[in-house]
């Protein structure tokens, strides 16, 4: 009888084994599966194996070392003091007595004692010009509370200092030709400049009859016109106004036409001494057109006037002076008394400086001593 056919998949295991059963019938074990063949890698070609290396080339094994521990050495012995014949210990000497009971103090403590005496010293001499700065602010108030005073044709620049803080009134002419930019000044926040112009003034005093006419003029700033036929006499004098603070933005004249006013003015200020000049404010170059500090003698040679400084003042609202500050007016200063009188803090600061000072040395001098009240100081030659 033919066995039955079976179509498997020709690669199918089931097919193989089968296949063998059919082929072999009285066989009963499957037949072993194939191996698949390994191809040798290139590298394992070219690259003996180890047991048929040369027993040459392999190295020998390292020789096996007993293990062994050094022993830290011993250093030798230190040389002592004593060794030496000729050595005296601390009980050999008697002690030499330092100090008992007492405190011995350097020239640190006659430092300490200087400063109390230094800030008490500059404490008295505050309340002394506490005294004289009260005084002279008394008296600048009076004089502001006084009428203005007519300025005088010719003003003695000595008789300044008697007259500092007198309201003063004055009539003339701006000469903006010679307008002088000291700065920079700052006034609420913004930069800008003080303007500094020339007030040309003319005084026309009776005179007599005379034959001629002459024509004079003074250092001072003094310009004196006769005419004889008319018996006319006019005197021309200079001060110089501190008309008072521009923005820097309107420094140019085009850019502030209205604030260049033409014609007779009438100015009403304070008649001011000269100011002095610090040690970090800069050298004013005239030749630049540069101020840095108002200089009135420097100013009035070069304008020709007299060395005479006034500062006119006003009280402007609000509104009116930012109107003026947009229009390049220049805005003068209040009348009132601006000096500053600092003295009562520099009193409580220097003789606060020496009550601590005294409270310090104090507690120097009179520290209690030490439980060990002697010290005893040993032999130097020991060690």
């Amino acid at each position: 009888m033919k066995p039955p056919s079976f179509r498997l998949p020709r690669h199918s295991l089931a097919r193989h084994h089968l296949e063998g059963s059919i082929a072999r019938p009285f066989h009963t074990a499957p037949l072993p599966l194939p191996r698949p063949r390994l191809r040798p890698r290139p590298s394992a070609l070219l690259r003996p194996r180890q047991h048929e290396l040369p027993p040459s080339s392999c190295p020998p094994p390292p020789p096996l070392r007993p293990f062994t521990q050094t022993r830290p050495r011993a250093a030798p012995p230190r040389p002592q003091p004593a060794d030496d014949p000729a050595f005296k210990s601390v009980l050999d000497n008697p002690p030499e007595l330092v100090r008992a009971g007492g405190r011995r103090h350097g020239p640190g403590l006659i430092v300490l004692a200087l400063i109390p005496l230094t800030a008490l010293a500059l404490g008295t001499w505050q309340v002394r010009r506490l005294g004289w700065k009260t005084e002279l602010l008394a008296q600048l108030e009076d004089r502001l509370v006084q009428p203005p005073l007519s300025l005088p044709p010719r003003v003695d620049p000595a008789a300044v200092a008697d007259f500092d803080f007198r309201r003063v009134v004055a009539r003339g002419r701006y000469r903006h030709d010679r307008e002088m930019l000291v700065g920079p000044r700052m006034r609420d926040g913004e930069d800008g400049f003080m303007v500094v112009t020339p007030l040309e003034r003319e005084f026309s005093p009776p005179s007599s009859s005379s034959s001629s006419s002459s024509s004079s003029s003074s250092p001072d700033g003094d310009n004196t016109t006769t005419n004889t036929g008319t018996t006319t006499t006019t005197t021309t004098t200079t001060v110089l106004v501190n008309r008072g603070w521009v923005a820097k933005r309107l420094r140019r004249q085009r850019d502030r036409p209205e604030g260049l006013p033409t014609g007779e003015v009438v100015v009403e200020g304070l008649l001011r001494q000269p100011w002095k000049k610090n040690m970090f404010t800069p050298e004013n170059r005239p030749d630049k057109g540069e101020f840095y500090f108002p200089d009135v003698q420097q100013m009035a040679e070069l304008t020709g006037s007299q060395a005479v400084w006034v500062e006119q003042t006003m009280e402007p609202g609000l509104m009116e002076a930012l109107e003026m500050q947009s229009k390049g007016i220049p805005i003068g200063r209040p009348a009132e008394v601006n000096l500053r009188n600092n003295h009562a803090q520099y009193i409580f600061t220097w003789y606060g400086l020496a009550i601590a000072t005294s409270i310090m040395f104090y507690m120097v001098v009179k520290k209690p001593p030490t439980d060990m009240s002697r010290r005893i100081r040993m032999n130097k030659e020991w060690s």
